[in-house]
């Protein structure tokens, strides 16, 4: 690949200093090509949000069509496509309301909002003494509201003061969690399967008993779902796997497919009804081109039944993946269409296989704990899912 322009003749900047060397210039379904022609398996899809894939007709035509019809009004003003997708994601959800956003952070951080007024205006904690609780591992976004509840040093480093109110427990840990709680705790914020922690999912039983303990002590559960949810797991949202149903969940990434920032906290009236006029909004959040995309988006995941389609090729990739079970790869994790291979120590850093996938056609990417995560389309063919194991058994194998 020695035609492949270097990092600096791109761009100087410091926010490039860590890209893998090739250049992306256009998208179709599963596929990416760079600016060298060359095709790639897009098993990253944008970090679970383009979960259509890229260059889906329909969303084209939804954007085109709605980009010359309106794509923003003052937050003052209703607009004609706001109250049906409102209808049609809370329908979806099971919730009663949804408070639209723009970035899976800006989602959390309306969790967060609703659940301290809550707590003083609703469960009587002492004004300024609400406590959440979380997890380490945890990655929630890279605002100030969102590293002071991260653990990661290269998230938080030399941004403080931070912001205090958020108590850190070992994610998995029930006891540990239940030893953390206080009067003053009033939410659990979690996220079911740690993403960029490497693809996690926790312990059997453990959200189960998070929702248990909330219940207990008149706690919310709040579920950061920004990357895990919209069927990503072969479940509408990734708790439900154990039956429970959260007080709160945060959307983003494929709330649009992949194809405009568009985010949603979705929770009942008793709880989002704190937010009163004024105190709590965005200029873009819900706007015209955003709602347009999203119902779009919307429309196609239960359209095509992709929620069930992922739970049936997920038992194709853990058939695939059983024969990965050895050296270099140490644990293997995968529900539906998202996996990580955590690769031994021993046998080299998850960064250097992911450089050979790349080379070989696949696109994926290293992540915490030495592990390498893929999370393809939602529309991922059967004939791609194995032309992707195929490259990734040469790969492991040299």
């Amino acid at each position: 690949m020695s035609n492949i322009h270097t990092i600096e003749e791109r761009d100087p900047s410091p926010n490039l200093v860590n890209l893998y060397p090739i250049c992306i210039d256009h998208g179709s379904g599963s596929w990416l090509w760079d600016t060298q022609g060359r095709a790639y398996l897009d098993f990253l899809a944008g970090y679970c949000a383009c979960s259509l894939g890229h260059g889906h007709a329909g969303m084209v035509q939804a954007i085109s069509e709605q980009a010359a019809r309106l794509a923003l009004v003052p937050r003052v003003f209703d607009h004609s496509g706001l109250t049906p997708y409102l209808n049609h994601l809370t329908r979806f959800s099971g919730y009663e309301k949804a408070v639209l956003m723009n970035s899976g952070a800006e989602a959390v951080e309306t969790a967060i909002k609703a659940a301290r007024r809550w707590a003083y205006r609703v469960k009587g904690i002492v004004e300024q003494q609400a406590e959440i609780i979380c997890f380490t591992d945890n990655f929630h976004g890279r605002t100030l509201g969102m590293i002071s509840m991260s653990a990661t040093t290269s998230a938080r480093d030399d941004f403080g003061p931070l912001m205090s109110g958020f108590r850190l427990v070992d994610y998995g840990d029930l006891e540990a969690t239940a030893a953390a709680v206080s009067p003053n705790t009033c939410a659990i914020l979690v996220e079911p399967v740690q993403g960029r922690g490497g693809v996690v999912f926790p312990p059997d039983g453990f959200l189960r008993g998070l929702r248990e303990l909330c219940d207990a002590n008149q706690i919310l559960l709040l579920c950061d779902e920004v990357q895990s949810g919209m069927g990503r797991t072969g479940y509408r949202f990734a708790h439900e796997v154990e039956g429970i149903r959260a007080d709160g969940v945060a959307l983003g990434k494929s709330l649009s497919a992949g194809f405009y920032p568009i985010s949603a906290f979705l929770a009942d009236r008793a709880l989002l009804d704190v937010f009163t006029p004024g105190s709590h909004g965005s200029t873009f959040g819900g706007n015209a081109l955003a709602c347009a995309i999203a119902e779009a988006a919307l429309s196609e995941l239960e359209n095509q039944s992709l929620i069930e389609r992922a739970r049936t090729l997920g038992n194709r990739v853990l058939s695939q993946l059983a024969g990965m079970d050895r050296f270099p790869v140490r644990a293997i994790r995968a529900r539906g269409l998202w996996f990580a291979l955590e690769i031994d120590p021993a046998a080299g850093k998850a960064r250097t296989y992911c450089e050979r996938l790349i080379e070989a056609g696949l696109l994926c990417d290293a992540t915490a704990g030495n592990s390498i995560r893929f999370s393809p389309p939602l529309t991922v063919s059967e004939e791609e899912l194995d032309r992707a194991f195929a490259i990734l058994n040469a790969v492991l194998k040299e």
